[in-house]
Protein backbone atom coordinates (compact mmCIF):
# COMPACT_ATOMS: atom_id res chain seq x y z
CA UNK A 1 0.00 0.00 0.00
CA UNK A 2 1.44 3.38 -0.99
CA UNK A 3 1.12 6.57 1.04
CA UNK A 4 -1.22 7.99 -1.59
CA UNK A 5 -3.63 5.10 -1.04
CA UNK A 6 -4.28 6.23 2.54
CA UNK A 7 -4.87 9.92 1.79
CA UNK A 8 -8.17 10.99 3.30
CA UNK A 9 -8.70 7.85 5.36
CA UNK A 10 -10.21 8.29 8.82
CA UNK A 11 -8.35 7.50 12.03
CA UNK A 12 -10.11 4.16 12.50
CA UNK A 13 -9.23 3.04 8.97
CA UNK A 14 -5.61 4.12 9.40
CA UNK A 15 -5.47 2.11 12.62
CA UNK A 16 -6.42 -1.02 10.69
CA UNK A 17 -4.65 -0.50 7.37
CA UNK A 18 -1.79 2.01 7.46
CA UNK A 19 1.88 1.05 7.32
CA UNK A 20 1.69 -2.57 6.21
CA UNK A 21 4.00 -3.65 3.41
CA UNK A 22 3.24 -7.26 2.51
CA UNK A 23 6.09 -9.69 1.91
CA UNK A 24 6.20 -12.03 -1.11
CA UNK A 25 4.20 -14.46 1.05
CA UNK A 26 1.17 -12.12 0.66
CA UNK A 27 0.12 -12.45 4.31
CA UNK A 28 -3.09 -10.72 5.37
CA UNK A 29 -1.99 -9.92 8.95
CA UNK A 30 1.37 -8.36 9.73
CA UNK A 31 4.18 -10.85 10.50
CA UNK A 32 6.56 -10.61 13.44
CA UNK A 33 10.18 -10.30 12.32
CA UNK A 34 11.95 -11.89 15.28
CA UNK A 35 15.48 -11.38 14.04
CA UNK A 36 18.34 -9.41 15.49
CA UNK A 37 20.09 -8.77 12.18
CA UNK A 38 19.70 -8.89 8.41
CA UNK A 39 21.83 -10.31 5.61
CA UNK A 40 23.11 -8.77 2.37
CA UNK A 41 23.76 -10.08 -1.11
CA UNK A 42 27.24 -8.58 -1.25
CA UNK A 43 29.80 -6.57 0.66
CA UNK A 44 28.91 -3.54 -1.45
CA UNK A 45 25.24 -3.81 -0.48
CA UNK A 46 26.15 -4.09 3.21
CA UNK A 47 28.38 -1.02 2.96
CA UNK A 48 25.69 1.00 1.19
CA UNK A 49 23.07 0.20 3.82
CA UNK A 50 25.37 0.95 6.72
CA UNK A 51 26.29 4.24 5.03
CA UNK A 52 22.56 4.91 4.50
CA UNK A 53 23.11 5.59 0.82
CA UNK A 54 20.76 2.70 0.13
CA UNK A 55 17.59 2.02 2.16
CA UNK A 56 17.20 -1.26 3.99
CA UNK A 57 17.40 -3.08 7.29
CA UNK A 58 20.61 -3.17 9.30
CA UNK A 59 20.03 -4.22 12.90
CA UNK A 60 16.81 -4.60 14.89
CA UNK A 61 17.89 -2.09 17.50
CA UNK A 62 16.85 0.61 15.05
CA UNK A 63 15.51 -1.04 11.87
CA UNK A 64 12.95 -3.83 12.08
CA UNK A 65 10.03 -4.35 9.69
CA UNK A 66 7.45 -5.03 12.44
CA UNK A 67 8.49 -1.97 14.43
CA UNK A 68 8.52 0.08 11.23
CA UNK A 69 4.93 -0.95 10.47
CA UNK A 70 3.85 0.20 13.94
CA UNK A 71 5.73 3.47 13.51
CA UNK A 72 4.23 4.23 10.12
CA UNK A 73 0.74 3.36 11.31
CA UNK A 74 0.90 5.56 14.41
CA UNK A 75 2.47 8.42 12.43
CA UNK A 76 -0.41 8.23 9.96
CA UNK A 77 -2.99 8.24 12.76
CA UNK A 78 -1.38 11.25 14.47
CA UNK A 79 -0.82 13.11 11.20
CA UNK A 80 2.98 13.16 11.58
CA UNK A 81 5.79 12.66 9.12
CA UNK A 82 7.79 10.24 11.25
CA UNK A 83 7.50 8.05 14.32
CA UNK A 84 10.08 6.28 16.47
CA UNK A 85 8.99 3.33 18.60
CA UNK A 86 10.75 3.01 21.96
CA UNK A 87 11.00 0.57 24.85
CA UNK A 88 8.56 2.49 27.09
CA UNK A 89 6.71 5.77 27.38
CA UNK A 90 9.39 7.15 29.66
CA UNK A 91 12.11 6.18 27.18
CA UNK A 92 10.15 8.08 24.53
CA UNK A 93 10.30 11.20 26.68
CA UNK A 94 13.97 10.66 27.55
CA UNK A 95 14.89 10.06 23.90
CA UNK A 96 13.10 13.24 22.84
CA UNK A 97 14.90 15.34 25.43
CA UNK A 98 18.34 13.80 24.87
CA UNK A 99 18.05 14.15 21.10
CA UNK A 100 16.74 17.71 20.99
CA UNK A 101 18.14 19.50 24.06
CA UNK A 102 21.64 20.63 25.06
CA UNK A 103 23.21 21.41 28.40
CA UNK A 104 22.01 24.81 29.59
CA UNK A 105 18.64 24.51 27.87
CA UNK A 106 15.41 25.12 29.73
CA UNK A 107 12.03 23.34 29.74
CA UNK A 108 8.71 24.81 30.79
CA UNK A 109 6.44 21.99 31.89
CA UNK A 110 3.04 21.47 33.41
CA UNK A 111 2.97 21.15 37.20
CA UNK A 112 0.52 18.27 36.79
CA UNK A 113 2.80 15.91 34.87
CA UNK A 114 2.99 12.19 35.58
CA UNK A 115 5.23 11.60 38.59
CA UNK A 116 7.97 9.76 36.69
CA UNK A 117 8.20 12.59 34.16
CA UNK A 118 8.67 15.08 36.99
CA UNK A 119 11.41 12.89 38.45
CA UNK A 120 13.11 12.56 35.05
CA UNK A 121 13.20 16.34 34.61
CA UNK A 122 14.18 17.21 38.19
CA UNK A 123 16.51 14.37 39.13
CA UNK A 124 18.15 13.27 35.88
CA UNK A 125 18.03 15.90 33.12
CA UNK A 126 19.11 18.47 35.70
CA UNK A 127 22.40 16.58 36.10
CA UNK A 128 23.16 17.37 32.46
CA UNK A 129 22.41 21.08 32.86
CA UNK A 130 18.82 21.05 31.60
CA UNK A 131 16.56 23.00 33.97
CA UNK A 132 12.78 22.88 34.28
CA UNK A 133 10.18 25.36 35.45
CA UNK A 134 6.76 23.96 36.34
CA UNK A 135 3.64 26.04 35.78
CA UNK A 136 -0.12 25.51 36.24
CA UNK A 137 -1.37 23.57 33.24
CA UNK A 138 -4.28 25.79 32.21
CA UNK A 139 -2.62 29.16 32.98
CA UNK A 140 -1.42 30.40 29.60
CA UNK A 141 -0.03 33.61 31.11
CA UNK A 142 2.13 31.53 33.45
CA UNK A 143 3.47 29.50 30.51
CA UNK A 144 4.47 32.64 28.64
CA UNK A 145 5.96 34.30 31.72
CA UNK A 146 8.16 31.27 32.42
CA UNK A 147 9.82 31.28 28.99
CA UNK A 148 13.41 32.55 29.03
CA UNK A 149 16.03 33.02 26.30
CA UNK A 150 17.25 29.50 27.18
CA UNK A 151 13.85 27.83 26.83
CA UNK A 152 13.78 25.22 24.09
CA UNK A 153 10.75 23.09 24.97
CA UNK A 154 7.23 23.33 26.40
CA UNK A 155 6.11 19.94 27.71
CA UNK A 156 2.51 19.15 28.55
CA UNK A 157 0.05 16.33 29.22
CA UNK A 158 -3.53 17.14 28.32
CA UNK A 159 -5.74 15.86 29.83
CA UNK A 160 -3.57 15.62 32.92
CA UNK A 161 -2.97 12.62 35.14
CA UNK A 162 -4.95 12.18 37.34
CA UNK A 163 -7.20 15.28 37.47
CA UNK A 164 -8.05 15.42 33.73
CA UNK A 165 -7.23 19.13 33.52
CA UNK A 166 -6.68 20.58 30.04
CA UNK A 167 -4.74 23.32 28.34
CA UNK A 168 -5.85 25.07 25.16
CA UNK A 169 -3.40 23.48 22.74
CA UNK A 170 -3.97 25.92 19.89
CA UNK A 171 -3.22 28.91 22.10
CA UNK A 172 -0.24 27.23 23.77
CA UNK A 173 1.11 26.31 20.35
CA UNK A 174 0.80 29.95 19.35
CA UNK A 175 2.87 30.98 22.37
CA UNK A 176 5.49 28.37 21.49
CA UNK A 177 5.74 29.60 17.89
CA UNK A 178 5.97 33.22 18.99
CA UNK A 179 8.98 32.39 21.17
CA UNK A 180 10.58 29.92 18.79
CA UNK A 181 10.34 26.90 21.09
CA UNK A 182 8.95 23.41 20.45
CA UNK A 183 5.71 22.17 22.00
CA UNK A 184 5.72 18.50 23.03
CA UNK A 185 2.40 16.89 24.01
CA UNK A 186 1.94 13.63 25.89
CA UNK A 187 -1.21 12.27 24.23
CA UNK A 188 -1.48 9.17 26.39
CA UNK A 189 -5.00 9.75 27.76
CA UNK A 190 -6.69 10.63 24.47
CA UNK A 191 -4.67 8.85 21.78
CA UNK A 192 -5.13 9.95 18.14
CA UNK A 193 -8.63 8.45 18.27
CA UNK A 194 -9.76 11.41 20.41
CA UNK A 195 -7.14 14.15 19.97
CA UNK A 196 -4.50 15.03 17.37
CA UNK A 197 -2.14 17.59 18.92
CA UNK A 198 -0.10 18.06 15.73
CA UNK A 199 -3.20 19.35 13.95
CA UNK A 200 -3.65 21.84 16.80
CA UNK A 201 -0.12 23.22 16.38
CA UNK A 202 2.06 20.97 18.53
CA UNK A 203 5.49 20.00 17.21
CA UNK A 204 5.87 16.52 18.71
CA UNK A 205 3.64 13.93 20.35
CA UNK A 206 4.82 11.28 22.79
CA UNK A 207 2.97 8.14 23.84
CA UNK A 208 3.13 5.40 26.39
CA UNK A 209 2.00 2.64 24.06
CA UNK A 210 1.64 0.54 27.21
CA UNK A 211 -1.67 2.24 27.88
CA UNK A 212 -4.53 2.64 25.39
CA UNK A 213 -2.52 1.91 22.25
CA UNK A 214 -2.13 -1.66 23.49
CA UNK A 215 -5.39 -1.57 25.39
CA UNK A 216 -5.10 -4.90 27.18
CA UNK A 217 -2.15 -4.43 29.52
CA UNK A 218 0.12 -6.87 27.70
CA UNK A 219 3.33 -5.03 26.75
CA UNK A 220 5.46 -2.01 27.60
CA UNK A 221 6.42 0.46 24.87
CA UNK A 222 6.46 4.09 23.79
CA UNK A 223 6.59 6.31 20.72
CA UNK A 224 7.54 9.78 19.51
CA UNK A 225 5.72 11.30 16.52
CA UNK A 226 6.59 14.47 14.63
CA UNK A 227 8.51 15.78 11.63
CA UNK A 228 11.12 13.96 9.58
CA UNK A 229 14.02 16.11 10.83
CA UNK A 230 13.59 16.14 14.60
CA UNK A 231 11.97 12.72 14.97
CA UNK A 232 13.01 10.91 11.80
CA UNK A 233 16.68 11.88 12.10
CA UNK A 234 17.53 13.22 15.55
CA UNK A 235 15.37 11.07 17.84
CA UNK A 236 16.02 8.02 15.68
CA UNK A 237 19.73 8.83 15.78
CA UNK A 238 19.66 8.85 19.57
CA UNK A 239 17.77 5.54 19.58
CA UNK A 240 20.32 4.00 17.24
CA UNK A 241 23.22 4.87 19.50
CA UNK A 242 21.64 4.67 22.96
CA UNK A 243 19.39 1.67 22.31
CA UNK A 244 16.02 2.17 24.12
CA UNK A 245 14.30 0.30 21.30
CA UNK A 246 10.93 -1.41 20.93
CA UNK A 247 10.92 -5.18 20.54
CA UNK A 248 9.34 -6.65 17.38
CA UNK A 249 6.93 -8.76 19.43
CA UNK A 250 5.71 -5.73 21.39
CA UNK A 251 5.35 -3.76 18.16
CA UNK A 252 3.16 -6.53 16.76
CA UNK A 253 0.98 -6.46 19.90
CA UNK A 254 0.62 -2.68 19.59
CA UNK A 255 -0.35 -3.06 15.93
CA UNK A 256 -3.21 -5.32 17.01
CA UNK A 257 -4.17 -2.68 19.60
CA UNK A 258 -4.25 0.10 17.02
CA UNK A 259 -6.72 -1.90 14.94
CA UNK A 260 -9.37 -1.63 17.67
CA UNK A 261 -8.31 1.71 19.17
CA UNK A 262 -11.17 3.82 17.80
CA UNK A 263 -13.95 1.49 18.91
CA UNK A 264 -12.33 0.89 22.30
CA UNK A 265 -11.93 4.59 23.03
CA UNK A 266 -15.61 5.17 22.28
CA UNK A 267 -16.58 2.34 24.62
CA UNK A 268 -14.22 3.53 27.37
CA UNK A 269 -15.74 7.00 27.08
CA UNK A 270 -19.32 5.78 27.27
CA UNK A 271 -18.61 3.80 30.44
CA UNK A 272 -16.59 6.64 31.98
CA UNK A 273 -19.36 9.17 31.35
CA UNK A 274 -21.93 6.92 33.02
CA UNK A 275 -19.64 6.26 35.99
CA UNK A 276 -18.73 9.94 36.42
CA UNK A 277 -22.39 10.97 36.44
CA UNK A 278 -23.17 8.35 39.09
CA UNK A 279 -20.21 9.35 41.27
CA UNK A 280 -21.18 13.02 41.08
CA UNK A 281 -24.44 12.25 42.90
CA UNK A 282 -22.94 9.98 45.55
CA UNK A 283 -22.95 11.46 49.10
CA UNK A 284 -19.51 9.99 49.92
CA UNK A 285 -17.88 11.78 46.95
CA UNK A 286 -16.77 15.38 47.34
CA UNK A 287 -15.78 16.07 43.74
CA UNK A 288 -15.50 14.28 40.40
CA UNK A 289 -12.91 15.10 37.74
CA UNK A 290 -14.05 14.15 34.24
CA UNK A 291 -14.04 16.43 31.18
CA UNK A 292 -17.33 14.98 29.96
CA UNK A 293 -19.19 16.46 32.93
CA UNK A 294 -20.62 19.94 32.52
CA UNK A 295 -19.30 20.66 36.03
CA UNK A 296 -15.73 20.23 34.75
CA UNK A 297 -14.12 23.66 34.50
CA UNK A 298 -12.92 22.97 30.96
CA UNK A 299 -15.80 20.94 29.59
CA UNK A 300 -16.31 23.36 26.68
CA UNK A 301 -12.61 23.27 25.77
CA UNK A 302 -12.60 19.48 25.92
CA UNK A 303 -15.61 19.30 23.60
CA UNK A 304 -13.85 21.58 21.11
CA UNK A 305 -10.33 20.15 21.29
CA UNK A 306 -11.13 16.45 21.63
CA UNK A 307 -13.41 14.01 19.81
CA UNK A 308 -14.42 12.37 23.07
CA UNK A 309 -13.76 12.68 26.79
CA UNK A 310 -11.72 9.55 27.45
CA UNK A 311 -11.82 6.78 30.00
CA UNK A 312 -10.16 8.32 33.09
CA UNK A 313 -12.35 9.39 36.03
CA UNK A 314 -10.89 10.70 39.28
CA UNK A 315 -12.75 11.67 42.43
CA UNK A 316 -12.23 12.87 45.99
CA UNK A 317 -13.88 10.88 48.77
CA UNK A 318 -14.77 12.32 52.15
CA UNK A 319 -12.33 11.66 54.96
CA UNK A 320 -8.95 11.63 53.25
CA UNK A 321 -6.49 8.74 52.87
CA UNK A 322 -8.06 6.28 55.30
CA UNK A 323 -11.42 6.40 53.55
CA UNK A 324 -9.84 6.37 50.09
CA UNK A 325 -7.89 3.23 50.97
CA UNK A 326 -11.06 1.69 52.43
CA UNK A 327 -12.82 2.16 49.09
CA UNK A 328 -9.92 0.55 47.25
CA UNK A 329 -9.73 -2.39 49.66
CA UNK A 330 -13.48 -3.03 49.46
CA UNK A 331 -13.43 -3.68 45.72
CA UNK A 332 -13.72 -7.26 44.50
CA UNK A 333 -13.69 -6.85 40.71
CA UNK A 334 -11.63 -3.72 40.02
CA UNK A 335 -7.90 -4.28 39.65
CA UNK A 336 -5.77 -2.46 42.22
CA UNK A 337 -2.96 -1.30 39.96
CA UNK A 338 -1.49 1.98 38.79
CA UNK A 339 -1.57 1.02 35.12
CA UNK A 340 -4.33 2.44 32.93
CA UNK A 341 -5.84 2.06 29.48
CA UNK A 342 -6.76 -1.59 29.97
CA UNK A 343 -9.98 -3.41 29.07
CA UNK A 344 -10.14 -4.12 32.81
CA UNK A 345 -11.11 -1.28 35.14
CA UNK A 346 -8.27 -0.27 37.45
CA UNK A 347 -8.21 1.80 40.63
CA UNK A 348 -5.31 3.52 42.36
CA UNK A 349 -4.55 6.08 45.07
CA UNK A 350 -2.32 8.59 43.21
CA UNK A 351 -0.82 10.28 46.28
CA UNK A 352 0.85 7.02 47.32
CA UNK A 353 1.41 5.36 43.92
CA UNK A 354 1.81 7.26 40.65
CA UNK A 355 2.75 10.50 42.42
CA UNK A 356 4.14 8.98 45.61
CA UNK A 357 7.72 10.00 44.82
CA UNK A 358 6.73 13.63 44.34
CA UNK A 359 7.22 15.99 47.26
CA UNK A 360 4.27 17.20 49.31
CA UNK A 361 4.62 20.61 47.67
CA UNK A 362 4.60 19.09 44.19
CA UNK A 363 1.46 17.09 44.96
CA UNK A 364 -0.25 20.15 46.40
CA UNK A 365 0.70 22.17 43.31
CA UNK A 366 -0.80 19.44 41.14
CA UNK A 367 -3.99 19.33 43.23
CA UNK A 368 -3.47 15.73 44.33
CA UNK A 369 -4.99 15.24 47.76
CA UNK A 370 -5.04 12.25 50.11
CA UNK A 371 -8.69 11.52 49.36
CA UNK A 372 -8.21 11.30 45.59
CA UNK A 373 -8.80 8.06 43.70
CA UNK A 374 -8.26 7.48 39.98
CA UNK A 375 -10.30 5.05 37.94
CA UNK A 376 -9.26 3.86 34.50
CA UNK A 377 -12.68 2.78 33.33
CA UNK A 378 -12.60 -0.51 31.45
CA UNK A 379 -14.97 -2.30 29.15
CA UNK A 380 -16.95 -4.32 31.70
CA UNK A 381 -20.66 -3.71 32.20
CA UNK A 382 -20.77 -0.27 33.81
CA UNK A 383 -23.31 -1.40 36.42
CA UNK A 384 -20.79 -3.97 37.65
CA UNK A 385 -18.18 -1.22 37.99
CA UNK A 386 -20.62 0.93 39.97
CA UNK A 387 -21.61 -1.95 42.24
CA UNK A 388 -17.99 -2.78 43.00
CA UNK A 389 -17.23 0.81 43.98
CA UNK A 390 -20.44 1.05 45.98
CA UNK A 391 -19.16 -1.60 48.41
CA UNK A 392 -16.67 0.85 49.84
CA UNK A 393 -18.45 4.14 49.20
CA UNK A 394 -21.61 3.12 51.06
CA UNK A 395 -19.55 2.61 54.22
CA UNK A 396 -18.53 6.29 54.14
CA UNK A 397 -22.04 7.77 53.99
Amino acid sequence: MSDSDSQGWGTATLGVRAGQQRTPEQEHAEPIFTTSSFTYGSAAEAAAKFAETEPGNIYSRFTNPTVRTFEERLAAMEGGEACVGTASGMSAILSTCMALLDGGDHIVASASLFGSTVSLFNNHLSRFGVSTTFVPLADLAAWEAAITPRTRMLFVETPSNPLTELVDLERLAGIAREHGVMLVVDNCFCTPALQRPLALGADLVVHSATKYLDGQGRCVGGAVVGDSERVGKKVRGFLRNAGPCMSPFNAWVFLKGLETLAVRMRAHGENAAALAGWLETHPAVERVYYPGLESHAQHVLAARQQRGFGGIVSFDVVGGRDNAWAVVDATRMLSITANLGDTRTTITHPATTTHGRNTDDQRRAAGIGEGLLRISVGLEDVDDIKNDLARGLQRLE
